[in-house]
């Protein structure tokens, strides 16, 4: 009969476990299947209690830390927006000087002016985009 109990204290457990995804709750349910299962074969009350506590703090010590690892691991911090722009290669469209010009970023069009405003590129050259000031891609022949 207290196997039971221990069994619908571990089911319990797992599914509250859902709802706050911190992965300390299935430990303790671990652990209530794991006295449930001693339970079943048999051994003592206060035996059902000890495997309890060694199941759920060897879940919450080795097993919990490992899980939140995997899970969260921090890949590399990808720019997004206009920083994912600057340093990327551009083709002139129209041609870029002073006060005009049109390059083709990632299969955009964007308005362009040269970073130094001494340049002027042609239709048709590569250019590197230095920095995005507005709507405006400021560009830089390599």
């Amino acid at each position: 009969m207290l196997a039971l109990i221990w069994l619908i204290v571990g089911v319990v457990l797992a599914v509250a476990e859902v709802f706050t995804l911190d992965f300390v709750l299935i430990m303790f349910g671990g652990g209530a299947f794991a006295a449930a299962l001693s339970g079943a074969l048999g051994a003592p009350v206060p035996f059902q209690i000890v495997v309890f506590a060694a199941v759920s703090v060897l879940g919450l010590v080795a097993v919990r830390p490992s899980i939140k690892r995997r899970l969260h691991r921090t890949s590399e911090v990808k720019p997004m927006g206009v920083e994912a722009i600057e340093g990327t290669e551009a083709t002139v469209i129209e041609e870029v000087a002073e006060d005009r010009g049109m390059v083709k970023i990632g299969g955009e069009l964007w308005s362009a002016r040269p970073y130094d405003a001494t340049q002027t590129f042609a239709v048709g050259e590569v250019v590197r985009v230095i920095q995005i000031r507005g709507a405006t891609a400021l560009v830089w022949k390599e």
